[in-house]
């Protein structure tokens, strides 16, 4: 007998935790709750295994068990009889359920109790409604199936025919809103040499949050960051938020902290590792303030988009490297007020009077920019003569200056700082300022 899953996708979304029943070899029964039923095929489910020895010991015995599954959005709850098939301890599948219980248990600060050990695989044999009042109808997407794939494939036609790095960014954000009718959604990208994610843009939210960090594994953009799985939460509890990352600091200047961005009533979440090249690029992230707001298809559509993103960013990253000669040098008396500029050698970290702005390589770059403009009055300069200046501590494989560039400019735009990054044309940078700057470096 073949048993079909697929329109049980609401009960394996975790968010009424599921039960397992098994017997021992003398008929004496056991129940246990479950943090993971992951659906794997529309006749296949595996469960999470991370502490439960008298449930394998019992299905060892027998192999078979009932489970209990329940829908977090209607409460119809169901009977799935099961029967045993293996053990998985690598994998796509296990990969997924070890990033998703990464992220379950991050909530609740248990990262060693709840690590996965297996996942345990069992094909449905059988499957029957728990009889209940009867609940009200599931909510369904209006859209069509595929729908939102195909949304995604003409979104990612026209990032790849933007022309340059910031426009690359912007056609993605705006139109996973505009288009694909995400609420609030964000960009990262990754710095190895950190191992912290950097925010590049966002839209939905109440500021852009350009510069703001996430460290590698923290939260549901830092798990799905370590582990390079997607991570889904469709009942996000106002007391346990996944986005860790967000912190209420006194003095976000102060603490060089630029707070990430994100919805306070938001009840979904979906982050979405962006892998560029075998390498990890970066992160896509996705709120909403009502619960259920994502589909598997919501995620396959998001890591689609990523993979476009990525890869016009890397070229944009190539056709960006303009010749020295290229090179027009302005020499302006800078006029206007005067404004205070302070650089910490010992990370990077620039203020404009007083008030934090980056730190890191965007740091030192927008230092190393004002420095000349001071000194020579000149405001414009070249990728290629960025990257030919040893005294800016680039990477020498993949600087990755363009997102790098992209991530200033947008900060310098959201505190509304005195000067300002323009791209008067590919590979070319002009520093606007309104004022005189007044440089101290702090060893």
């Amino acid at each position: 007998m073949t048993i079909e899953l697929d329109d049980l996708q609401d009960c394996f979304e975790g968010v009424i935790p599921a039960a397992v029943a098994t017997l021992d070899g003398e008929g004496v029964p056991n129940v246990s709750y479950l943090s993971q039923v992951h659906l794997v095929d529309p006749q296949h489910i595996a469960l999470s295994n991370q502490f439960f020895s008298k449930t394998a010991a019992n299905v060892q015995a027998t192999g078979r068990a009932t489970v209990m599954v329940v829908s977090g959005r209607t409460g119809a709850q169901h009977m799935l009889d099961v029967l045993h098939v293996g053990s998985l301890a690598h994998g796509d599948v296990y990969d997924r359920m070890s990033a998703q219980l990464a992220a379950i248990s991050s909530q609740h600060g248990l990262p060693e109790v709840m690590r996965l050990r297996s996942a345990e695989v069992y094909r449905v044999t059988g499957r029957r409604a728990v009889h209940a009042p009867a609940p009200p109808g599931p909510v369904r997407s209006a859209s069509p199936a595929g729908a939102r794939l195909a949304g995604a494939a003409r979104l990612t036609a026209r990032i790849a025919a933007s022309p340059e790095a910031d426009a690359v960014l912007d056609s993605a954000l705006d139109g996973l809103v505009r288009d694909l009718g995400f609420e609030a959604v964000m960009a990262l990208v990754f710095d190895p040499a950190t191992q912290r994610l950097s925010t590049l843009g966002s839209r939905g939210y109440d500021r852009e949050g350009a510069g703001a960090e996430v460290a590698l594994g923290d939260g549901a953009i830092g798990i799905a960051a370590a582990h390079r799985q997607a991570i889904r939460f469709n009942d996000v509890s106002r007391g346990h938020r996944l986005a860790a990352a967000v912190r209420n600091v006194a003095d976000l200047d102060t603490a060089r902290l630029i707070p990430l961005p994100g919805l306070a009533s938001a009840q979904s979440q979906l982050a979405a590792p962006v892998v560029s090249r075998g390498e990890l690029f970066g992160v896509l992230f996705a709120e909403a303030a009502k619960r259920f707001a994502f589909t598997p298809e919501d995620e396959d559509a998001l890591s689609l988009v990523g993979v476009q993103l990525a890869a016009s960013l890397r070229l944009a990253e190539l056709e960006a490297r303009e010749p020295l000669a290229a090179l027009l040098p302005a020499e302006e008396d800078i006029a206007g007020t005067r404004f205070h500029v302070r650089y910490h050698t010992h990370d990077d970290s620039l203020f404009i009077d007083d008030a934090y702005i980056i730190k890191g390589v965007p740091g030192r770059l927008l230092f190393h920019f004002l420095t000349v403009a001071a000194e020579t009055g000149r405001q414009d300069f070249t990728n290629r003569e960025v990257r030919l200046d040893s005294t800016l501590r680039l990477p020498e494989l993949k600087d990755n200056l363009e997102t790098r560039l992209i991530l200033l400019r947008r900060r310098l735009d959201e505190r509304e700082a005195p000067v300002r990054l323009v791209r008067p044309a590919r590979g070319r940078i002009r520093l606007e300022l309104a004022g005189r700057p007044v440089l101290e470096l702090v060893p």
